[in-house]
């Protein structure tokens, strides 16, 4: 056993490339055989049991996959026993509760963690995880500031470590078959693309200071943030909309997908210049506090732009679907989504399409489905070197550093200039967002 686990810790991004598709050659199976054996089992946890650790079990519960979930983790007890209940009836066997991710990394026998907490647990999570020797499934977004994507890429670099950023739709064949087909010129040169969102959140509590619910460790809970007290209802879902401490709005809860695929159609790196028009519209004496409504434009080299258009609590599909993206190019155009794609000439008349007929295509809460296994099922194969990671982590970082332009912006409501190279932010109140205070012995450092 000892053998396998050192095979598995060691096994690294250099020996399965830097995940773009089509880029490296995966492993043979046949050389993956006479190295590990078809029949090594990789063992697991997962951290966050909320509305997105479902989207795992799939792929964990399959048989041939060869995976094990050792443990379940959250900070709060009654998501610990629905999880538990739910995993038992897709697997023969019961994984250890645990509160605390720390004791879990403890454990050796662990290979990998799936990590869907809030968004200010991701990075240093991530990092804590890379340094106790697992690989990491990292849910989006990958950080909660600049800083961090700088620093979850530092530490993939140092550890070694496999590390998928759970921007799902990188698996979907669709997706790669069609991008593919845009980098070789299908729609001539590809100069803009429309990223969208459109959702009918409803209204949320004004916060109450309150003690929290007995089976929540709030302190657990929040981590790397600065301690405050705890008020209803920012627990569950509704901490994505109460001020920085631990959401990043919907840029970085639903606009990293999109603009993800943006920037992969146009083939293009970090922006030269970056403007936001944000405001919340709806529901305005309620307690949500940051925008709900953003357009967003982000400027590149090339005379190329991206545009972000999102509307969370406004439900008209003015694009005629929840979510996508539209790619033009010099001589016609895409939309692209989860579902798969469609491509016009310059008439505006179908010229193909492509659906999957998948499960995963629209914006309620939680997701999952079959991108979602795709997904898994990729990190557990690059884990084993059998393939190359679809979402490798430095670069679903890039796509990240978009969302935390926007909500730079919106912050000191206005724009500015990109280094388009490096991704650095030309302007001093910009850069004074570039990252967080982090409750003293939290911030993860190399």
């Amino acid at each position: 056993m000892g053998a396998r686990r050192d095979f598995i810790k060691k096994t690294t991004v250099a020996a399965i490339g830097m995940g773009l598709p089509g880029s490296i050659n995966a492993m043979t199976a046949k050389s993956y055989n006479n190295i590990l054996g078809a029949n090594d089992r990789i063992h697991v946890a997962l951290q966050g049991l909320g509305r997105r650790y479902g989207a795992y079990i799939p792929s964990i519960a399959a048989k041939q996959n060869n995976v094990r979930l050792n443990y379940l983790c959250d900070v709060r007890g009654s998501q610990l026993e629905k999880a538990a209940q739910h995993v038992s009836e897709q697997i023969s066997y019961n994984p250890k509760q645990e509160k605390d991710i720390r004791k879990i990394l403890e454990d050796k026998d662990v290979d990998a963690i799936f990590m869907a907490t809030p968004d200010h647990w991701h990075t240093p999570g991530a990092c804590m995880a890379m340094e106790t020797g697992k690989h990491v499934y990292l849910e989006k977004p990958c950080s909660h500031n600049p800083h961090e994507n700088e620093i979850v890429v530092a530490f993939q670099k140092k550890y070694d470590k496999v590390v998928q950023m759970g921007n799902q739709q990188r698996s979907s064949p669709q997706s790669i078959e069609i991008i593919n087909d845009i980098h070789n010129g299908i729609i001539g040169k590809a100069y803009k693309a429309i990223a969208f969102y459109t959702n009918g959140r409803g209204e949320v509590p004004i916060p109450v200071q309150t003690a929290p619910p007995e089976d929540l460790d709030w302190e657990l809970f929040q981590g790397p943030a600065p301690r405050k007290a705890y008020a209803h209802d920012t627990w569950d879902y509704n901490w994505h909309w109460y001020g920085w401490d631990y959401g990043t709005a919907e840029m970085g809860n639903n606009a990293t997908h999109e603009l993800d695929i943006a920037r992969w159609a146009l083939d293009v790196k970090y922006p030269e210049y970056v403007d936001v028009i944000a405001g919340k519209h709806q529901f305005v004496n309620d307690g949500w506090e940051m925008y709900d409504t953003m357009e967003a434009t982000y400027a590149f080299a090339d005379d190329k732009i991206i545009q972000w258009d999102g509307s969370s609590r406004n439900g008209y599909s003015k694009y005629g679907r929840g979510r996508g993206t539209l790619i033009y190019g010099s001589e016609g155009s895409v939309m692209v989504d989860r579902d798969g794609y469609e491509l016009y000439d310059l008439k505006g008349e179908l010229i193909k399409e492509n659906k999957s007929g998948g499960n995963e295509g629209g914006t309620a809460l939680g997701g999952g489905g079959d991108l979602s296994t795709r997904h898994a099922v990729n990190f557990f194969d690059a884990i084993r070197g059998k393939e190359a990671l679809t979402s490798h982590i430095e670069v679903g970082a890039i796509s990240q550093m978009l969302t935390h332009y926007a909500n730079i912006a919106y912050r000191i409501d206005k724009g500015f200039n990109v280094d388009g190279n490096t991704g650095r932010i030309f302007d001093r109140e910009a850069m004074e967002l570039w990252k967080r205070t982090y409750e003293p012995g939290w911030e993860p450092k190399l």
